[in-house]
Formats: C-alpha cells, sequence, structure tokens
C-alpha cells in the first residue's frame, strides 16, 4: 500500500528550540524592536546606505547561521528516511531542515534563506558567510563582487514578492497531499497560511503544532499546544507506522 504524501509547513516556532527567535510571538522581535522592520524593507534598504550598513550589523550579530537543527528538524528528517514521502515547506530562512537531514529539493523555502547573498543588480549568488567575512574586515556595505550592485540577503524582504516558481510548487503539493502538517507557525502570513486552506479544501487531514491559537484552528482535524520538540517527534513517529 502506497504510503500517504506528507506536507509540512514550518513557521518560525519550530526552530525556537534552536535559539532563534521568532517574530510575531509574544516575545517576537518585531514586537521588540519595531524599527528593526526597516532593516529587511526592501524600499528602505535600497535606498539608505545607513539602513543597509545597519542591516549587515545585524546579521554580523545574528547568531541564527550558527544553530544547530533540534528534535523537531531531527524527526522530520526521520520520517523522510523511514519511507514516508515527505515535502517540507517552510516559512523560516534559516536553513536548519537541510541541516537536520531533509534532503534539500525536498525543501521550498518561501521566504528564501540567509545562507546566501544575492546580488540586486546581476543576480549573482554567494554565500552569506563570506559576505559577513567582508563586513568583519571593515566593508559597512560590501557591493557584488562580480558587479558592484548592491548584495542583500538571499531571503525575501518585506515589499518584495515570493518567487512564483516555489509557491507554485507549494501550491501543487498542498493540493496533493493526503497529510498535511502546519507546525510553529501563526497562520498570519499569506500567502503560506492560505496552503492550510487548499490542503483542508483537496481532502488533506490536517494537523496544526502551535502554541498559540490559529485562524484555521477550526477546520484542523487534530490540534496540538504541547512544545514543538517533543510533540512533533511523537506526532511523525505515528505516521511512520
Amino acid at each position: 500500500m502506497n504510503k500517504p504524501l506528507v506536507a509540512i509547513l514550518s513557521g518560525a516556532g519550530i526552530s525556537t528550540d534552536s535559539g532563534i527567535p521568532d517574530y510575531r510571538g509574544p516575545n517576537g522581535l518585531w514586537r521588540k524592536d519595531p524599527e528593526a522592520e526597516k532593516l529587511v524593507t526592501y524600499e528602505y534598504y535600497m535606498g539608505d546606505p545607513e539602513i543597509r550598513r545597519r542591516s549587515w550589523q545585524m546579521r554580523l550579530k545574528n547568531r541564527a547561521l550558527l544553530a544547530e537543527p533540534n528534535a523537531a528538524h531531527r524527526a522530520v528528517a526521520e520520517l523522510e528516511r523511514s519511507g514516508v514521502p515527505v515535502r517540507v515547506i517552510t516559512q523560516n530562512v534559516d536553513g536548519l531542515h537541510q541541516l537536520g537531514g531533509v534532503t534539500a529539493r525536498k525543501v521550498l523555502e518561501l521566504h528564501g534563506t540567509a545562507r546566501q547573498v544575492v546580488c540586486t543588480q546581476c543576480h549573482a549568488r554567494g554565500p552569506m558567510a563570506d559576505a559577513l567575512a567582508r563586513v568583519e574586515a571593515g566593508e559597512d556595505d560590501p557591493p557584488c563582487l562580480e558587479c558592484g550592485g548592491i548584495l542583500k540577503s538571499a531571503t525575501v524582504m518585506f515589499g518584495e514578492r515570493l518567487d512564483p516558481v516555489v509557491l507554485g510548487d507549494a501550491l501543487a503539493i498542498s493540493k496533493a497531499c493526503q497529510v498535511f502538517i502546519a507546525v510553529g507557525s501563526s497562520l498570519q502570513v499569506q500567502p503560506a497560511a492560505g496552503l492550510v486552506g487548499v490542503a483542508a479544501d483537496h481532502g488533506a487531514r490536517l494537523i496544526i503544532v502551535n502554541a498559540e491559537p490559529t485562524p484555521y484552528d477550526e477546520r484542523a482535524d487534530e490540534v496540538v499546544r504541547e512544545p514543538i520538540g517533543a510533540a512533533l517527534p511523537e506526532l511523525l513517529r505515528r505516521l511512520q507506522g
């Protein structure tokens, strides 16, 4: 018998055990420092060299690139290794699903990745670590080494569109899956949150794992409020059976 396709939509809550704060929770980054939002807003970033300098300093201080996968990330990889077809659609930019062992091509990063930089002019890409080394060496706003254009994190900033190809793939997976698990997401940010409704409309069993209530709880077949680091591994072990 064919095993059901499991789609996992992950938000910031799956990475808090790795030491990466969420953005919109009670202790979220935007609630603590609304000014920080400007540093990741495309219009401000492109138009103001001082914003760019502050953004690079923020990236330098951000320990997210040093974070390690936690039990929840490893449980997703274990589910894949068990032979269950898995696709991960993540709102996170930390790359921890891949580091945790999930096959890279099975991870769709809706909001891009903080582990790379991209030139806004020629679109050349490179490792974030290399750009940060240049900042540490004294470059306030390191330009693209290919064309001299403005470099930015390869994440989707506020004011930028999501990659239509990645979003299209996420939509197709949401329609095709038999089980859809939303974990660690407030499900308030579109279009990512809308994938939950798409999956439910196409007959998927919907499971929501999140500490706080979400707009989609009433549509869920199961809602789990326990801490993600313990709840998700237990849930995924059930699916392996």
